[in-house]
């Protein structure tokens, strides 16, 4: 059966925040949706969508999907980066949508079937001191969920990584050129423990516990501090140090049982070969948007399911729910699913991106519906114009940058 392609375009919006949508629609009528949103990037990945992919998919059959995926990436020669692969990701996952539309089925069931009733998730507690991250995660936990993120202000310091002012929401981007945030990893390294031996002595051990390092910290200081956060047993301690260096986690593994997640940043398999095959992490947290869509996103998971690793996806609202739809439907399938972050959207967000996936019991459950499960009004789309944001830039005291 024939299904070519005969449009596709791409939507940008901003109901709170700035999103990028691939729409796709074939001969027969059958659309699907894609995210391809790149936090603070946006528009680059308009300009690479707009000139240069769109015009190719025209006349393309949409059933070929693997083949799509290999003329974008390798008919372009300049392989990778965030860019190509959110570009891409943002057809693949369209073109999935399609797939599951036209065999009746969701997605997960072309991914293989169930492997899992619900996809468990964690939310992100946060607070200015530790006393009200503290309560925090206790609001997290009466409401039903499994797993927790913490963070909190470190003192001395403005703008914290993870302090936001919207409850459930942690949207760093803002208007203007980029917020310039003070850091010191001295001092975060002194406050952090204090915080989760309150949490745990407050809470206990029966739900699951995470942070977020975000980049910050040296191999060695990140080594001190997995060592340190032994006795709380962390799910996971995130992002302890940049990790284009991939050899760097081997130096925190030599001193810590503390389990490892990195992984949002990358954008392709090699970006992180190193890390799985050597077992120098235990979660890996690339994402459908961000990895080159579902189809790239699955090569990753199945080396990361011959050495061990688990997935742990990034799922903040720096993605769309086309992103969360697509990231459920994976994460519902695959053998190796570990956890699925989770940082609701707003409102307006919800009313430009219908969907059918929903939350209960600490799980999130993916919609039945035939394809993702997830749609854009555009319309309401309309409504909600782009709106130029930047993500803040990490300065230390004497005016070195420093990664945020």
């Amino acid at each position: 059966m024939s299904m070519k392609i005969v449009d596709a375009k791409v939507i940008v919006t901003s109901p709170g925040r700035n999103f990028v949508t691939v729409k796709i629609t074939t001969e027969d009528g059958v659309t699907g949706v894609g995210d391809a949103t790149l936090n603070g990037r946006e528009m680059a990945v308009v300009g690479y969508l707009t000139e240069h992919v769109c015009p190719l998919l025209i006349g393309r059959e949409a059933s070929r999907i693997e083949d799509t995926w290999q003329y974008l990436y390798k008919g372009a020669y300049w392989r990778r980066g965030p860019v190509t692969m959110t570009a891409i990701a943002g057809v693949d996952t369209a073109l999935w949508d399609i797939k599951g539309k036209v065999a009746g089925l969701p997605v997960y069931q072309l991914l293989g079937g169930r492997s899992r009733d619900g996809v468990m998730v964690y939310g992100h507690a946060q607070g200015s001191t530790i006393e009200e991250t503290v309560d925090e995660v206790g609001r997290y936990l009466e409401r039903g969920y499994r797993a927790v993120r913490a963070q909190t202000a470190i003192p001395g310091l403005s703008g914290t990584y993870g302090i936001g002012s919207d409850g459930e929401r942690y949207e760093p981007a803002s208007s203007g050129l980029p917020e310039e945030t003070p850091w010191s990893t001295p001092a975060y390294l002194n406050h952090v423990p204090e915080l989760f031996d309150r949490v745990r002595r407050e809470h206990g051990y029966g739900f699951h516990l995470l942070h977020d390092a975000h980049h910050r910290m040296s191999p060695n200081e990140a080594a001190g501090l997995a060592k340190a956060l032994e006795p709380f047993r962390l799910f996971w301690l995130e992002d302890p140090t940049p990790a284009e260096d991939q050899t760097a986690f081997r130096r925190i593994r030599e001193h810590s049982t503390t389990p490892l997640a990195t992984g949002e940043i990358f954008n392709s398999i090699h970006d992180c070969d190193r890390l799985i095959t050597e077992r120098l992490i235990d979660y890996i947290r690339t994402s459908v948007t961000h990895a080159g869509g579902i189809t790239h996103l699955r090569r990753i998971l199945s080396l990361a399911e011959l050495h061990g690793v688990r997935s742990g996806s990034h799922g903040a609202t720096d993605l769309s729910p086309v992103c969360m739809a697509a990231a459920l439907h994976v994460d519902t399938a695959i053998p190796n699913f570990g956890v699925q972050e989770y940082m609701p959207h707003e409102e307006r967000t919800n009313e430009v991106f219908p969907h059918g996936y929903h939350f209960a019991d600490g799980h999130l459950y993916p919609s039945e519906d035939p394809g993702l499960g997830v749609d854009i009004d555009e319309n309401a789309a309309e409504s909600h114009p782009y709106e130029p944001a930047y993500l803040p830039v990490a300065r230390l005291h004497d005016g070195s940058m420093h990664d945020w």
